[in-house]
């Protein structure tokens, strides 16, 4: 594993934003008023050639906060079982400090400004993280507002396909049905496409550069 010491920061390469994949599962579409009950961060490193790879990744399975709805749809689709004591939950307040904490060493030793989330539909997730931030009333949120970089968006521009299952597919990276809704495995999958799409644009570019040359 790669000494934080001795990274290349990504501070450059997204102007000042560092890409932090998040994935979220839920209890259905409402930011509001749906719990948050699983959350997976995937946080990436470039190297001397500027190629985006996995590094690690985080995960927290949530307790409902109070009062939460849960659309019995939402949690057969997910498979979750909230108030399993298997889940090994904890209260939302904890797993989001932890993952800001994370989120906020990250963006330092990266010297970026702040972070940018990465998703497929990348707003949902984006909406969750800033829901349950105000309640718990966190004073730091690291991440950016509004802005997002969307896989979807790439997906379609590349592939003509927006179902994250069938972009995989497209880029060559299978897709395993049964461990899909999983934040952990549908977090690195997401992962995996977003380095795939600038890794590839970036050698597409060089090789543009070098024939105008």
């Amino acid at each position: 594993m790669t000494d934080d010491i001795e990274i290349i920061p990504i501070g450059g390469r997204f102007r000042g934003f560092l890409p932090v994949v998040v994935d979220v599962e839920t209890g259905g579409f409402d930011c509001r008023k749906d719990a948050l009950l699983e959350l997976a961060a995937v946080v990436l490193r470039i190297d001397e050639k500027g190629e985006l790879s996995r590094h690690r990744t985080y995960n927290w399975h949530i307790e409902p906060f109070p009062n939460a709805n849960m659309d019995p749809k939402s949690l057969e689709v997910n498979g979750i079982k909230p108030f399993s004591p298997l889940r090994m939950a904890v209260p939302e307040e904890r797993a989001m400090e932890e993952f800001f904490k994370v989120i906020r060493k990250e963006v330092k030793v990266n010297r970026c400004n702040r972070a940018i989330l990465v998703g497929h539909n990348a707003p949902f997730d984006l909406n969750f993280i800033h829901a349950a931030s105000d309640r718990i009333k966190t004073k730091r949120n690291p991440f950016h507002p509004f802005s997002t970089l969307d896989t979807v968006t790439l997906g379609a521009v590349v592939y003509g396909q927006t179902v994250l299952a069938r972009v995989a597919q497209m880029a060559g990276m299978g897709w395993d049905s049964d461990s899909a809704h999983s934040a952990v495995y549908d977090a690195e999958k997401t992962a995996d496409l977003f380095c795939h799409f600038v890794n590839t644009w970036q050698t597409l570019d060089a090789a543009f550069k070098a024939v105008e040359n």
